[in-house]
This record gives C-alpha cells, structure tokens and sequence, in this order.
C-alpha cells in the first residue's frame, strides 16, 4: 500500500493523523515499510497494524516514544499485549508436547519467545539468586545475545514450582545430568539407526525416554 492509502485507512480511527506524522513515525523506526527502487514506501498489512498500535499507545497510554519502541521490542521478540498490565508480557509457561504421550497432559509447544532476564523472572517468580543459582548448575542457559527461548521459559517455570517446595537449585542438579545422558542416548540412536530419520522419529525416541523414566519413578515410589 502507499502512503495515502494507509492514511486513508487509519484517518477513520485517527482522524486527526496526517502525512507528517505517519513519516515522522517512520524516521523514528517505530515502523520499516520497504521502499521502491525510486524511494516510495510501501506498506505491508503488518506495517499498518504496527502503526496503529503505536498510534493506539500515543492516543490510550499517553506512552512517550521510547517506551512505545521497547513494548515493540518486546512484542516482536513474542511477548504479548495484555489487559491486566501497562506493558508487554511473556506468555504462560506451556507443557511440553512430549508429556501428552506419558500421562496425558495438555499439549504446548515453543512458541518461539525471546525473553530478556528480566521477563523470564517475571514470568516464573524467580528472584535474581534462585535464576543465578539455576544458572551456576547449568539447568537454564541464556543464548542468542542473551536472551531466553520459550524452552528456557518452560524449564524456568518447572524449576520454580520444585524451589517452591524448598528445594534447593543444586538438588536439582541431577535433572541436569540425567537429560545430558538421556539427550546423548537419543544422538547415538538417531544416529545409529535407519529407522530414525526425521524430527518426528526424535521426538518418539524423547517420548519413550520420558515414558521409561516417570514409569521407573513411579514404579520405584510404588515399593516403598
């Protein structure tokens, strides 16, 4: 779209929004329309719903600039709007898919968030030394410019429910080294044999392995 249809577009929610404006907000990076080998910009659906949340922000929050261009930071890296808060915030811890093949739970998945420390704290209620502690017994490893993937979030939020009934961060090592044999194990059998040739068939092997061990814990707990 050009820039007059996009004007045209939102002029009905935001009457008084001008030309200006809409470049004004460009310039400042708060949106990157592409630009034609002669230098007009164009518009993708995207970039239009990206300036009428900025716009909404300005007009509901009264937010100053800079804190419209960190919520869109946050939002890009998979953060969420939400009702109950000024800004942006991580997503609900989800259950791994893989535990739906051993004791029925709700299946979730990655969704691909990228959480600064700070995020990951909020979400799980880990204080600065419980994540440090986590962190020391390499259960949660920051990655990609230190950042937290959902993954993180999902080990995170787990941990924090097992610190919450008073255990320490270093009991919890054990976890660490039992997945480190149980990740090795699935490697050599994927590669090892011709029956585990894809994503899929890796996740079956995942399955079983978390199948075997809560069997054995449950069976183990059984005899006592």
């Amino acid at each position: 779209m050009s820039i007059g249809t996009v004007l045209t577009r939102l002029q009905e929610e935001f009457p008084d929004l001008t030309l200006s404006k809409v470049r004004f907000l460009d310039a400042q990076g708060l949106v990157s329309p592409e630009r034609t080998p002669s230098g007009y910009r164009r518009y993708a659906e995207r970039d239009v719903e990206r300036l009428r949340l900025v716009l909404r922000c300005q007009r509901d929050k009264y937010w100053p600039l800079k804190v419209i261009r960190e919520a869109l930071d946050a939002y890009d890296r998979g953060l969420r709007p939400s009702e109950q808060s000024e800004g942006p915030q991580p997503p609900a811890a989800g259950t791994d898919p893989a535990l739906t093949a051993v004791d029925g739970s709700p299946a979730g998945e990655d969704s691909g968030v990228k959480l600064t420390r700070a995020e990951l704290q909020r979400a799980t209620g880990l204080d600065t030394r419980a994540l440090t502690d986590l962190e020391s017994f390499g259960l949660i490893r920051a990655a990609d410019g230190d950042l937290y993937t959902g993954l993180d979030l999902q080990v995170a939020h787990a941990a924090a429910t097992l610190l919450s009934y008073g255990i320490e961060a270093r009991h919890l090592r054990p976890f660490r080294l039992a997945a480190e044999r149980e990740v090795a194990l699935v490697r050599g059998l994927a590669g090892m044999s011709h029956d585990v040739d894809s994503r899929d068939d890796v996740e079956e092997l995942v399955r079983r392995c978390l199948e075997l061990h809560l069997a054995l814990v449950r069976a183990d707990l059984a005899r006592e």
